[in-house]
């Protein structure tokens, strides 16, 4: 697994638009990573307690919701968790391990200390559990936020829910700028399925490489080759075998001569021994886990005598 440099964590809007009876995917990165980030300036009334930083980030936090096309009520369960968790403050303190706006936890799969104090990137990680979960949308408001933090201390969340509704009407037309866009930026996918894997893949830039890592989901702390095109599939529902070399041979392959997609898989070594596998995300470019030392990210997926040996189109 064998390659890179640059680090990050974007995350990231899928689109889906019908053209000509087709689907396109479009995936369009938002925020991201401590190098990418949001500034927002709110434009309702102060609320008596919440200062300008608190603000910005309850205007940030609406903000991420927004790009994710979350409803609003998305927003309010994840406001009054923020001024449960942490008033709305990014802290680099809390129980345990917890830290950031949400109290989210390096131990238990949230990301690293970098990644959760990153306003942007603990949003999208609290939206991403928030929308995995059944009904929420008509489950009570502190009853959801309970369910996706897990706090020793359930009965917390609904006093805030009133203050949490005043802070998202006074945000949520807040004017906003985001910065470090990234190699993610704006993607067309031939189809849904590869959309979501390379929405997925890229929402986890800046995850160490990790030998036989599948990622926080499923309790490491990072990824290698493998294991990240093999989740970023599972999320899109295609089910990928685990190493490279089975995923290469698991097909269906693509001929030399025809160009690639973004979605398709890229491998490294010989037909006989693939050391190496990237997910290809257009414009030349491919997003790996590539080796130790070097953390999930995009590059070029070609390179001056690399040993690049061909490419396969998953399916459902």
């Amino acid at each position: 697994m064998a390659k890179l440099a640059a680090a990050g964590v974007a995350f990231f809007v899928v689109l889906l638009l019908l053209i000509g009876g087709g689907a396109i995917a479009v995936v369009q990165a938002v925020f991201g990573s401590s190098a990418q980030g949001t500034s927002c300036i709110p434009t309702g009334a102060p609320i008596a307690g919440y200062g300008p930083e608190e603000m910005g980030h309850a205007a940030t936090i609406v903000a991420v919701g927004k790009q994710l096309n979350v409803p609003e009520q998305g927003w309010i369960i994840a406001i009054t968790t923020a001024i449960t968790e942490s008033r709305l403050r990014n802290l680099t303190y809390g129980d345990r391990d917890s830290i950031g706006l949400f109290q989210q936890r390096p131990s238990q799969g949230w990301g690293s200390v970098t990644q959760i104090m990153n306003p942007n990137y603990s949003s999208e990680q609290f939206y991403r559990h928030l929308m995995a979960l059944p009904n929420w949308q008509t489950t009570p408001v502190a009853e959801a936020a309970q369910t996706v933090q897990r706090s020793g201390f359930p009965d917390r969340y609904a006093q805030f829910e009133p203050a949490a509704r005043q802070v998202v009407a006074a945000v949520h037309g807040a004017a906003c700028t985001t910065s470090g866009a990234g190699d993610c930026n704006v993607i067309q996918a031939p189809t849904p399925a590869a959309a979501a894997a390379i929405s997925y893949a890229c929402s986890q830039r800046g995850l160490p490489y990790v030998w036989g890592g599948n990622g926080p989901d499923s309790g490491h702390e990072g990824f290698d080759c493998s294991g990240l095109t093999k989740a970023a599939y599972g999320a899109a529902g295609v089910s990928l075998p685990r190493t490279a070399h089975t995923q290469y041979k698991a097909g269906p392959s693509l001929p030399h001569d025809e160009p690639l997609l973004p979605g398709d898989l890229v491998f490294y070594g010989t037909p006989a021994r693939i050391h190496h596998v990237g997910l290809y995300i257009g414009n030349g470019k491919m997003i790996n886990a590539p080796t130790f030392g070097q953390p999930v990210q995009v590059e070029n997926h070609r390179h001056p005598g690399d040993d690049y040996v061909g490419a396969t189109r998953p399916t459902n």
